[in-house]
């Protein structure tokens, strides 16, 4: 009986597939060691995702283990995730090559491991040379000195606001991340895109928000339905939203009104170049201008909640750093003034700037800058980075280098006679190096510092510790693992007068309801502390 060529080969296709298979997990291991060379990292990786899953079970470990694995080398290590090859930076020199290298035939930026998949691939992060610095020059006049006051005052209101929430609404300790994440978020959205917003869309926009951030810690698979895939369709409504925004003010900017938010003084100038008679400055379309809206929200959004969560927890484990702030602050500024903090008390606030250098040095909000190199790359004599890895300077190894005493939470280290932000300015990379530098760092630490002075001024607190309360946890920025605080008033909130000056003006009652205190990181307060054990109330209630 002749047995048919077609049979033959289908009773063959299990093995053959079989064979196929295993020849591919083969050739990834060995591709996977080529490109490691000499690098220390794991000798075997997982097939196909590599150790994706210990990335998002575990980040803290998985880039401890990195880190470590780096400083037995020359500031390298090595491994593979969901079929990219990844090298870990821990050397500020090494670091600074791959920020100076920005350009299409060398490395670039990508801001997430799998960003371009989540944000799309025309954002402002992604773009070189003359675009590039075509939009930078459209958005400096979004941080010039008449720019950065209105924003200060913005931020006031609603820090204060925030403020008298949280110590009016909690009758125990609670957990700040939330809190602190909506008092931000609220911030973004008021600086940003100001009176453009209605009720509903910022609910829309937090709702999707928080779909965007939980995406962003899982693996890339964008499979409808998966947490990935939900977030890449938020990261488009959101762009959505603020390109109408865009829109909006384009609008009011032609009808001549002031500007009274962040997208206001980035459309003003291109109205102007309208009414002229000239072209319109590429990339100042409606919808590319939410999708940079986007970008600057999510550098501003997570990066805030993480440094206004490591300032209050330095502040109350450093009693010492807490009343120097207060003296300071409490010599410029008073609460019962009812009158907001002026740009000029704050330049005065030196050492409370410093506390905030120092919260940025001390715990980076965004540990690593990851980017992609686009061609095989010499890093060092011993060692080219071959085109397709994704690179991951870290910029919290940097800050523990060089620095006097870097593992000591110190702000003097940045007072005028240290000055050891000029000394090691090469380490200090929280706010990037090279023509990605963060465009927004004195909006950041104009916000950090009138958190700090407002926050320790008007409100007494303690921390409720507990076993790894000071862990660093990933989501995605850094934050302290436990972060239950109860806190009592120490300045009286007024509750009336409607002056210009008055009280009630400065306090202003809470509008809306009083948001429920939900917790951070962990679900409950630590062991032995019942909710409402630690009431807040006047000074001296806390039993």
């Amino acid at each position: 009986m002749m047995v048919s060529p077609v049979s033959i080969l289908a009773s063959l296709s299990p093995y053959i597939l079989i064979s196929a298979l295993l020849l591919y997990l083969l050739l990834e291991q060995l591709t996977y060691l080529r490109k490691k060379g000499n690098l220390p990292g794991p000798l075997f990786v997982p097939p196909i995702i590599g150790n994706a899953v210990l990335v998002v079970r575990d980040p803290t470990s998985f880039w401890y283990k990195q880190s470590a694995l780096a400083g037995n080398s020359p500031g390298l290590s090595a491994n593979y995730l969901v079929g990219r090859f990844i090298v870990y930076i821990r050397d500020t020199e090494l670091s600074h090559q791959i920020f100076t290298n920005v350009r299409p035939d060398a490395f670039h930026f990508v801001g997430h491991p799998f960003g371009k998949k989540l944000f799309g691939d025309h954002n402002f992060i992604y773009m070189f040379g003359d675009d590039h610095k075509s939009v930078r020059r459209q958005i400096a006049p979004n941080f010039t000195p008449k720019a950065l006051s209105i924003y200060s005052e913005l931020m006031q209101v609603i820090i204060l606001r925030h403020l008298r929430l949280w110590e009016e609404s909690c009758n125990g300790p609670v957990s700040l991340r939330n809190l602190v994440r909506d008092l931000n978020l609220e911030t973004s959205q008021t600086v940003f895109v100001g009176p453009y917003l209605d009720e509903e869309d910022k609910n829309r926009f937090r709702t999707d928000y928080n779909i965007f951030n939980l995406g962003t810690m899982t693996l890339p698979f964008d499979l409808p339905g998966s947490a990935f895939h939900k977030a890449r369709m938020a990261v488009k409504r959101l762009a959505n939203i603020l390109a109408v925004c865009a829109g909006n003010s384009k609008a009011r900017m032609a009808a001549g009104e002031e500007p009274t938010c962040l997208i206001d003084f980035w459309m003003q100038p291109i109205i102007a170049e309208a009414a002229s008679g000239n072209p319109p400055p590429p990339h100042s379309g409606d919808e590319e201008i939410g999708g940079f809206l986007f970008d600057f929200l999510f550098a501003a959004q997570d990066a805030s909640t993480s440094s206004l969560l490591w300032a209050v927890t330095q502040l109350e484990s450093k009693p010492d750093v807490l009343r120097r702030v207060r003296e300071e602050v409490g010599s410029i500024w008073s609460p019962e003034s009812n009158v907001l903090i002026t740009v000029d008390q704050l330049a005065e606030m030196k050492y409370t700037l410093n506390v905030a250098r120092e919260v940025v040095r001390y715990r980076p909000p965004a540990t690593m800058v990851p980017h992609v190199a686009a061609v095989d790359f010499p890093l060092t004599k011993t060692y080219t980075i071959p085109k397709g890895t994704i690179v991951f300077p870290s910029v919290f190894d940097s800050s523990f280098q060089g620095f006097t005493e870097p593992d000591r939470f110190d702000p003097d280290r940045f007072s005028e006679t240290r000055k050891e932000d000029q000394v090691f300015k090469r380490n200090f990379l929280a706010f990037g190096w090279g023509s990605h530098q963060c465009v927004g760092q004195r909006y950041a630490l104009n916000h950090l510092v009138l958190f700090i002075a407002m926050f320790s001024t008007l409100l007494d607190f303690k921390r409720v510790r507990s076993d790894g309360c000071d862990e660093i946890v990933y989501c995605p920025t850094i934050s302290p693992k436990d972060g239950w605080f109860s806190a009592s008033r120490v300045i009286p909130w007024a509750r009336s007068g409607s002056g210009p000056a008055s009280p009630g003006r400065f306090f202003p009652e809470p509008e809306g309801p009083v948001p429920t205190l939900v917790t951070g990181m962990s679900s409950s307060p630590p062991a032995g502390v019942e909710p409402g054990s630690m009431t807040i109330g006047p000074q001296g209630s806390n039993q």
